[in-house]
């Protein structure tokens, strides 16, 4: 019997086998770097679906892997000859205006969860580029141009609806499965398949003050001196981010980049970009009012799907001016245009929650440091891995301890990583996952092992 005549007595999805039409769209991911041949996609419809296909991996010992957006850098969400559960068809969105509450399904985009939610001037923390699924973003936890005035995105959920490893369904919240709301908030995919997602929204936009605004690769070093003491006393109004990447128009110069949101008073926000302008001389500007949703997809074009993708990632707790100056030295030895250096600076409300709060642990200020390793020629894979690993090392003496979990990727060792990530709260999180997955059947993730 085939896996779509088993599956499919009840399913009201689409079952996918290797020889079906739409399993090779189905089966990919952003990061063209991943090629895997799961031995079934079952593409769900609801929460019935989702403990279908559960029921049916755990029956033929199939390794389960999860689909939201399909952005996780380290293609997570897909496994060869292993049971993909794809939520992509899981897209409903509902706002309640009223109470300023929306209930988001698994296989939504920040865009489109955007979109709904400002026809309301409402918002929640999420995401810098719109084709990232809200699931995967906010189960890991969640940046976002919101993060320094309303926390991490998991910091603005009510419950999540999950589908455990048993194939039964739970409702986590703060006063249903406690330990397991702590849990999700932070520890990813490590619990069970998210359903959906309810998050309090915020009044925001639609219009806000932001965008980019570029300088030459020449002056990069003041830039990023000036742009680290702004971020020193931003308010809790104003995200910066800051970059190290080539010009869009094609010419491969390299440049310096600040990208900025800030949500608060006009006249608050005027300032901030004049002050942004001081940095150096200005080759780019894209700052100035702007739709929040806008905002949140002024990155998209640079991160295309089906790009290879390398990453690695650190937090560096204090920028020095040699940790600024030994990014520049190897952004100047990038080998392609597409890929870059980029810093999100962590302050205000995300930082002001208690680490022990919920699981993620990455509470303190400093800067989120990504060498991003991006090349649409395959053949230049070889060297832009090995520009981002000696990167990455070069940058080893100026890391704390924490990373920030959504950021890891496959080669990075399971134990140092899950450590990385929840420090003091992996003990917990162990404990967690024994009761609710004791044989880490979700283990597609930055896994935590059952204590």
């Amino acid at each position: 019997m085939s896996e779509r005549s088993e599956l499919a007595q009840a399913f009201l999805g689409q079952i996918l086998e290797p020889s079906d039409a739409g399993y090779n769209a189905a089966r990919k991911v952003h990061n063209g770097l991943i090629d895997k041949r799961p031995a079934v996609i079952a593409r769900c419809r609801g929460l019935a679906d989702i403990t279908d296909a559960v029921r049916y991996a755990q029956a033929h010992k199939l390794e389960i892997s999860v689909k939201g957006g399909g952005h996780n850098v380290g293609g997570r969400a897909v496994s060869d000859n292993g049971l993909m559960i794809d939520l992509s068809l899981m897209k409903g969105i509902h706002i309640n205006a009223q109470y300023k509450i929306a209930v988001v399904e698994g296989g939504a985009l920040w865009k489109e969860f955007n979109r709904e939610a400002q026809l309301h001037g409402l918002a929640v923390t999420g995401g810098v580029v719109g084709t990232t699924g809200v699931g995967g973003l906010t189960l890991g936890g969640g940046l976002g141009w919101l993060m320094p005035k309303y926390g991490m995105a998991l910091d603005n959920l009510i419950a999540v609806n999950l589908v455990l490893a048993d194939g039964s369904v739970v409702r986590a919240s703060d006063t249903e499965h406690p330990d397991l709301f702590w849990a999700v908030r932070g520890g990813g995919g490590n619990f069970g398949v998210a359903g959906s997602f309810e998050f309090k929204l915020h009044p925001v936009g639609p219009m806000v003050m932001g965008g980019l605004m570029a300088f030459p690769q020449s002056e990069a070093r003041q830039v990023l001196r000036a742009w680290r003491d702004m971020a020193a006393t931003a308010s809790d109004e104003l995200m910066l981010v800051a970059g190290l990447l080539s010009a869009p128009d094609g010419s491969g110069n390299k440049i310096a980049v600040v990208a900025a949101c800030h949500c608060g008073g006009v006249k608050e926000g005027e300032a901030a970009i004049a002050q942004i302008a001081t940095f150096g001389t200005i080759v780019m500007n894209a700052m100035g009012p702007i739709p929040y949703s806008a905002l949140n997809g002024m990155l998209d074009a640079g991160y295309p799907a089906g790009a290879f993708n390398y990453w690695k990632s650190g937090f560096i707790p204090t920028l020095s001016d040699a940790a600024i100056d030994t990014q520049i030295e190897w952004h100047e030895r990038c080998p392609v245009p597409s890929s870059a250096i980029l810093l999100e600076h962590f302050h205000g409300a995300a930082t002001r929650v208690p680490v022990e709060a919920t699981s993620f642990a990455l509470r303190e200020p400093g800067f989120n440091t990504l060498v991003l390793g991006q090349w649409m020629d395959a053949a230049m894979g070889g060297a832009t891995i090995e520009w981002a690993r000696n990167c990455f090392g070069a940058l080893q003496p100026y890391f704390g301890k924490r990373r920030y979990a959504n950021y890891l990727g496959p080669d990075d060792p399971a134990d140092a990583a899950a450590l990385a990530a929840y420090g003091a709260n992996l003990p917990r999180l162990r404990r967690v996952k024994k009761q609710y997955d004791p044989q880490n059947v979700f283990h597609l993730n930055v896994n935590v092992l059952p204590g």
